[in-house]
């Protein structure tokens, strides 16, 4: 496939590849039952571009046809108390101080419709998710939620919506500016609604040198710029843009401009072109130090990972492509216990079969679940060493 050479946001040809990665699993989130299917997990290649005039990062190799969500696809977090309290806290947000109440909700890539349903409920709202791959029933809650097995787009400018929500969508996206074109036509008969988007952000990405946290599902990252970019180039008016989770998502408030309303565009990669540059030199310093650290941490007992979401399962093909050192992975959600994790095949377990490893090292792949993980263990009375990928360690007994 022919590399992407302008920016999908801006259009600008004035971009450039500063990282590469071949070979690499396409699914991250995808959940095999058997060994083998993990180990065949179909690949693709990564060239992370960035862009001089708007600073978008993308995957300029990104072929959508070499990703398919299918039916055995997972990528819930809320089995994390920890993350299931930020879904609260951002609940509550939305109901109390943005007043998501007695509204009409459409709900675009709603996944299993837990989020929608936790809004719908605590605001006394309705709704409606979209989404080509939920399964399950298609009304539920008295009707107060429905669900479309399809995309959101200009076929539904007749289904009337206050609100809009998208979350976690938008990075997997190749064309995000089409995308919410799209969201913007569905939206032309309901002029006053609200949208609101959250979606990784790179700066996190970039100024910690989070390695792990590149990977081919997300083939487009945004700067809070960038994104306030992607929508006012989609007739969107981009009223706040902030950081959450602990830095690691944007979220976007936007609205429907008033018509004949004209605003100018704003271009401005900032500092992300600088900082992409030293990402991409600092990257197989970062793959050496910690195959070798893997490796002679294997040598004193078992290592485990903890998450195999798409940051472990990035990290363990970047360090244990080969699944030699690293034991298995654990993870809270029970539809992936008893799999294993694309690309290297590692066991994926629940955390109390980590005394049946007999492991002695876990690495944690994000430090917003070290408090959770850390009480985990503690309480399982294991002992074992907790190991932050930024370094830090604590020993548990």
């Amino acid at each position: 496939m022919a590399l992407k050479t302008n920016c999908p946001v801006c259009e600008s040809h004035q971009t450039s590849v500063f990282l590469v990665r071949e070979n690499v699993p396409t699914r991250q989130n995808a959940v095999f039952k058997e060994q083998k299917a993990a180990l065949e997990v179909p690949r693709g290649d990564i060239k992370l571009a960035v862009c001089g005039r708007c600073g978008f990062v993308f995957n300029a190799a990104f072929d959508d046809s070499l990703f398919i969500y299918g039916e055995h696809y997972d990528n819930a977090q809320f089995f994390s108390q920890a993350f299931d309290d930020y879904l609260s806290l951002l609940v509550d947000y939305l109901v109390d101080q943005r007043s998501v109440k007695n509204c009409r909700i459409v709900e675009v890539g709603c996944g299993d419709g837990y989020f929608l349903k936790r809004l719908v409920e605590t605001g006394s709202n309705t709704g409606i998710g979209y989404d080509p791959s939920y399964v399950g029933p298609l009304e539920i809650m008295d009707g107060r939620v429905r669900f479309e097995q399809s995309y959101y787009g200009s076929e539904q400018a007749d289904v009337s919506a206050d609100v809009v929500i998208c979350r976690h969508v938008i990075e997997h996206i190749a064309e995000p500016v089409a995308l919410l074109k799209s969201i913007r036509q569905a939206l032309s008969k309901s002029p006053s609604a609200y949208v609101f988007f959250e979606t990784p952000t790179v700066d996190w990405i970039l100024r910690n040198r989070t390695f792990w946290d590149v990977f081919y599902e997300h083939c487009s990252i945004f700067t809070a710029q960038s994104l306030i970019t992607t929508f006012q180039q989609s007739g969107f008016h981009a009223d706040e843009v902030k950081t959450a989770f602990g830095g690691q998502y944007l979220w976007m408030e936007a609205s429907i401009p008033i018509v004949g309303a004209h605003s100018q565009i704003a271009y401005s990669p900032g500092e992300i072109p600088a900082l992409a540059a030293r990402f991409a030199t600092s990257e197989d310093r970062f793959i050496k130090k910690w195959i070798e650290r893997v490796e002679s941490l294997h040598r004193t007992g078992p290592v485990a990972l903890w998450g195999a979401g798409a940051k472990g399962v990035t990290f363990a093909n970047l360090v244990d492509p080969e699944n030699r050192h690293i034991s298995c992975v654990v993870d809270v959600n029970p539809r992936k216990q008893g799999n294993f994790l694309p690309g290297t095949g590692h066991p994926i377990v629940d955390q109390t079969t980590l005394s049946t490893y007999g492991v002695k090292t876990v690495i944690v792949m994000n430090p917003n679940y070290r408090a959770e993980i850390f009480k985990s263990i503690k309480h399982l009375g294991l002992t074992v060493q907790l190991l932050d990928l930024n370094d830090e360690t604590e020993n548990l007994q």
